[in-house]
């Protein structure tokens, strides 16, 4: 039996709608959330009580990704804008609208100082950082895409598309290198992620399992886990690399240990007063290393992941 446990240390109310995105902040101690309502808000696991707004935008914020090195906040919305906040300022400079649909994922490649959009209108878009140029528009499915994960050792990017598949594209040239199926067809593949030690890739879908792919083997399907009961909408590692973790609309979250790729821990609402409703997003803090969970609840919830 696993020693792992979860103990919850605080929540965050505040929000009127679902929860869909957490993100890092300027310091450890803080993060922001975007929600249904509109709102971007800063939370402080130091002082559960003290949070400021942000944004209030004038729709949905679906994703959200924190650029320290320019101290901006992007944060993409339902009709596929992405408003650039300047934190400094406590303003938005610039809003960019190629996309019509949910901005899905937004992450940034400091090597080259690019931000990559992913759109539910099944194409991504990469832009610069300084001057938000447009570098490339490529439209990639008929279906959303969902998520993007960078092996920069290979030049590779992941993206999970709404279709089943999981497209690896080069960095450089964003070409289509492979295209790897595994997960059930017409299911969409939620979330990639390359693990820390660049040995595998995972994915979680809407088909509810979790896959690995072998990275130096052709990316080769080598497990495919049975991993919660409805659709994996996220999946985050420890900042040691020792566990992750993945949630889902079957309302848990579940804790793998990350090398043996094994289930630790399942944190549910009935036994660790966990979410009532879809896990949307988690995300994994250097505090103190607090793992964060949010959704259709409403609520943050912040654990302290530890053996026994």
């Amino acid at each position: 039996m696993s020693r792992t446990q979860a103990k919850k240390i605080a929540q965050f109310d505040g929000h009127k709608g679902s929860i869909y995105t957490l993100e890092h902040a300027s310091e450890p101690h803080l993060f922001y959330s975007g929600s249904e309502d509109s709102m971007i808000v800063e939370w402080d696991l130091a002082n559960p009580q003290k949070n400021r707004a942000i944004a209030k935008l004038p729709e949905k914020s679906f994703s959200l990704k924190y650029i320290p090195e320019k101290q901006l906040l992007l944060a993409g919305t339902y009709t596929g804008g992405i408003h650039v906040i300047d934190l400094a300022m406590n303003k938005e400079i610039k809003f960019l609208q190629l996309h019509n649909d949910i901005i899905f994922d937004i992450q940034y490649l400091l090597s080259k100082e690019w931000f990559f959009v992913l759109s539910a209108d099944g194409s991504y878009s990469v832009w610069t950082i300084n001057g938000f140029e447009l570098v490339t528009h490529q439209q990639r499915s008929s279906l959303k895409l969902r998520s993007i994960d960078f092996f920069e050792q290979r030049n590779e990017a992941a993206i999970g598309c709404g279709d089943g598949t999981i497209q690896i594209i080069d960095i450089d040239t964003f070409e289509v290198k492979s295209v790897h199926e595994g997960h059930m067809e017409g299911f969409s593949v939620n979330t990639v992620k390359y693990h820390p030690n660049g040995t595998f890739l995972l994915s979680g879908s809407r088909d509810a399992h979790l896959i690995l792919w072998d990275v130096k083997n052709g990316y080769k399907l080598t497990h495919r886990i049975p991993a919660h009961n409805y659709a994996i909408y996220s999946m985050v590692f420890s900042p040691d690399g020792n566990y992750f973790a993945t949630g889902s609309r079957d309302k848990t979250i579940k804790i793998w240990d990350a090398q043996e790729v094994e289930l630790l821990l399942r944190i549910s609402p009935e036994k660790q007063d966990g979410h009532n409703n879809s896990v949307n997003k988690l995300m994994w803090s250097q505090y103190n290393n607090y793992l964060l969970s949010t959704g259709d609840d409403r609520t943050i919830k912040v654990w302290e992941i530890s053996e026994k």
